[in-house]
């Protein structure tokens, strides 16, 4: 069972590729064949029940003309001298 702020993200992350596959007029069949995968399974993706591969998120983007960016950013500042 995935935990609430895992849930959040992907439901996040479903969010972006449902905008964006929106954005650009396809339907959940076009983009599945665009990325070599099924209709159910797009629909899967952006219900957000799962968790993403990597695999899939690069196939996306490159089927909805978008970069991938996957960041960590800090949220707290590490003081140099406490190293």
């Amino acid at each position: 069972m995935n935990s609430p702020r895992e849930q959040e993200i992907y439901s996040a992350i479903a969010q972006q590729v449902v905008n964006r596959r929106t954005e650009l007029g396809l339907s959940q069949k076009e983009l599945a064949e665009l990325c070599g995968t099924t209709q159910p399974a797009i629909a899967r993706f952006e219900s957000a029940k799962r968790p993403p591969r990597v695999d899939t998120l690069l196939a996306m983007a490159e089927a909805l003309d978008s970069n991938l960016e996957i960041a960590f950013r800090p949220r707290t500042r590490i003081n140099p001298t406490t190293r």
